[in-house]
């Protein structure tokens, strides 16, 4: 048998970090990637300009990760956010950071870190075979090695699964890596999508399939613990099934106990104003508005495809003169307008997760070093493991860490 060779399976985020930091420490390295290109989730995120990491320390990290967060403590000390902004730049890939301290690169292209990885992997040494592994070796709890789908074999002392989770499989993120585990004995969490679309049982919008709200607020309410759990303000989009968008993606994250109507969320279309602020303004448009119609008042207010459905959930006749809005009528526009509540009925398929919540048990992993406590010479890393964070870079950060403690 070939000894001192490490195998990766998955030519993603942590499988091309793990790559270069094996192969840079002299070690004969090899990843092996079932798609023609690699890194194709990475091209994926961030809407395409890729939100490699947060630039914020690693405690930070650790708090935006709400699926054993502390289990990436030894990584995060190995390879921090700094490390990762350091690597990038210094291989010729400027980096700038946004609100909410959002890493991209200068470019805003996706590619370019896609690009430099590959060029720190060929630089590195590292082989790279497109080939799919069907099974893995293992002797006496020992790895030994892979078999190829055409029924050949690489050995090896090392083995490192990050073939992602199940989110996005046209990515090739299609769960492999959970059948390896559970071969050689692991144990694999349930999984559940995380930061995902949420299907509703209101369809406000249903005719605006597909827009975008760029500035609103969400204020999610548990009513099985009556009390808020989460909020936010950025980008919500409205979809036929519910809502989809930045916003709704991080609020899906703390839904940790979905059930059919335990979850609220509250959208506020209006969350630069006040109610009292908003009231005046209402009082001004409809004065503005006098003998016009109600629902063309409303396009002062709100995109044209949503003024059928609020005229609708207003009760108020569309037809009707706005000199004619009574009191109490002003007063459900302007809670509507603050409070517009949507019952969520459950999650998207995981296939529209961003990360899979779920996978290899972390109790079975070493956390200092990422092997498994079950097999020697077997490592995990990134989204196979069962950690998941919120969004901001953070996911990909744990994606780099684990890739490179795996590594080393």
């Amino acid at each position: 048998m070939k000894t001192d060779r490490t195998v990766i399976i998955g030519g993603g985020a942590a499988g091309l970090m793990a790559g270069i930091v094996s192969a840079e420490s002299g070690k004969d390295t090899v990843v092996i990637e079932k798609n023609a290109k690699v890194g194709r989730k990475l091209y994926i995120t961030g809407k395409g300009r890729c939100n490699v990491t947060n630039n914020c320390d690693e405690r930070t990290v650790i708090a935006n990760t709400p699926t054993n967060g502390r289990f990436l403590y030894s990584a995060l000390n190995r390879f921090s956010p700094a490390d990762t902004i350091t690597f990038f730049e210094s291989h010729g890939c400027p980096l700038k950071t946004e609100r909410g301290n959002r890493v991209f690169p200068v470019s805003d292209r996706a590619g370019d870190i896609v690009d430099t990885l590959l060029d720190a992997v060929k630089k590195s040494g590292c082989q790279m075979i497109h080939d799919t592994v069907k099974d893995i070796i293992i002797e006496d709890k020992n790895i030994k090695g892979v078999i190829l789908s055409d029924g050949s074999t690489i050995e090896c002392d090392k083995l490192i699964i990050a073939t992602g989770g199940k989110s996005y499989p046209l990515t090739g993120s299609t769960g492999d890596g959970y059948r390896f585990a559970e071969r050689a004995g692991h144990t694999i969490i349930p999984l559940r999508p995380s930061l995902v679309p949420l299907e509703t049982a209101e369809h406000f919008g249903y005719d605006a399939d597909g827009l975008l709200l760029k500035n609103v607020s969400i204020h999610v309410y548990d009513t099985i613990k009556k009390k808020e759990i989460y909020d936010d303000f950025g980008e919500l989009e409205l979809k036929r099934y519910g809502l989809s968008g930045a916003v709704i993606r991080s609020a899906s994250a703390h839904m940790k106990q979905m059930e059919k109507g335990r979850y609220e969320i509250r959208i506020d279309l209006k969350p630069a104003l006040s109610d009292e602020t908003l009231d005046a303004r209402l009082v001004r448009e409809i004065a503005a508005a006098h003998s016009g119609e109600y629902r063309k008042m409303l396009e002062t207010l709100m995109p044209r495809a949503l003024i059928e459905d609020f005229v609708k959930l207003s009760g108020i006749p569309a037809e009707k003169r706005c000199s004619e809005i009574t009191k109490e009528e002003r007063k459900k526009i302007l809670q509507l307008l603050k409070a517009l509540t949507r019952t969520v009925t459950g999650f998207r398929p995981i296939e529209e997760a961003i990360v899979t919540s779920g996978g290899v048990c972390v109790k079975e992993i070493d956390p200092k070093t990422m092997q498994s406590k079950l097999v020697e010479g077997l490592y995990f890393a990134g989204e196979v493991i069962d950690v998941d964070c919120y969004t901001g870079g953070f996911n990909l950060q744990a994606a780099f860490s684990t890739g490179v403690l795996s590594g080393s």
